[in-house]
């Protein structure tokens, strides 16, 4: 397969902590002139079959998407899954655990924020949720700018919801054995999302790197909005040092909020293969099949 003009691999709707729902995405990915485009909801994949058909009705290539929350060396990381079969039971289950637990966590967020003089705090951010199950930081960051106590989303998470500061509810996410399983057994392409943000060092990004590889992931998000230009060529490095194929998205959540919009991300590095060609043949049948 050719390799696409303009790919975004990584972005969020209003089934997780996006504002734009998945339709509204698709066609703002088409005016940006993104041609293949996958949804990746945190631990959710009920907004698919929208993004899929608003892709086929505005020529979008698609891929479905996913970015799991996982638990490596006691830092929360993020796997996002691409090309994989949504109705697989395994990646059901394993996504449905992890969206029951948030419930609890985001409770004792809205306690810790009490004590620290925000109230309400829980109350607040349930009306920036779709799903009350797929609650997250996120939400109460908007919430703690409506409130005035923030001017915006940046300035929330250097003072609150972070280790260390109020608002902050340790959370125990899946393995990373495990969200690469429900990828693969899925038949789809694990991804190491936005890997810079994870702050290891370089003994810790070599070990995460060989357990994600030895579990049977295929991919490193190189060119992301999460990462400054440096680090475009830094990961593509890594993604030749372990024979990783490289990502792109955005990881657009809001017009408001992001770094980044959809489509507007720098060319990638030269010299190595993307994950849409590993999915060159699930790309194909998807474009060709009416959702």
């Amino acid at each position: 397969m050719p390799r696409p003009f303009h790919a975004d691999l990584h972005c969020h709707s209003t089934f997780s902590d996006g504002t734009l729902s998945p339709s509204a995405l698709a066609q703002r990915a088409r005016a940006n002139g993104v041609t293949l485009w996958a949804l990746t909801d945190h631990d959710e994949v009920a907004g698919l079959p929208q993004a899929q058909s608003a892709a086929h009705a505005c020529g979008l290539d698609f891929l479905t998407g996913v970015e799991i929350s996982v638990s490596f060396a006691n830092t929360t990381v993020h796997i996002v899954g691409l090309g994989f079969d949504a109705d697989n039971p395994s990646l059901q289950q394993g996504l449905h655990a992890l969206r029951n637990s948030r419930g609890p966590r985001a409770q004792e967020m809205g306690l810790q924020l009490a004590a620290a003089g925000i109230p309400n705090a829980y109350e607040g951010a349930l009306k920036y949720v779709g799903n009350p199950a797929l609650i997250s930081r996120t939400h109460f960051a908007r919430y703690l700018v409506e409130a005035g106590v923030c001017r915006d989303t940046y300035e929330v998470f250097k003072h609150y919801l972070v280790e260390g500061k109020p608002g902050y509810a340790p959370q125990r996410w899946a393995s990373l054995e495990e969200a690469v399983g429900w990828i693969t057994d899925a038949h789809g392409v694990a991804v190491i999302a936005h890997p810079a943000r994870y702050g290891f060092s370089h003994t810790e990004e070599y070990a995460f790197f060989s357990s994600f590889k030895n579990y049977g992931g295929q991919a490193l998000e190189a060119v992301t909005g999460s990462h400054a230009a440096h680090e475009f060529s830094r990961y593509a490095d890594w993604a030749k040092e372990f024979g990783f194929a490289i990502s792109r998205g955005s990881d657009f959540h809001s017009p408001q909020e992001s770094k980044i919009d959809l489509g507007t991300l720098p060319s990638d590095p030269a010299g190595l293969a993307g994950v849409w060609e590993l999915l060159a043949d699930r790309i194909h049948r998807a474009s060709t099949t009416a959702p």
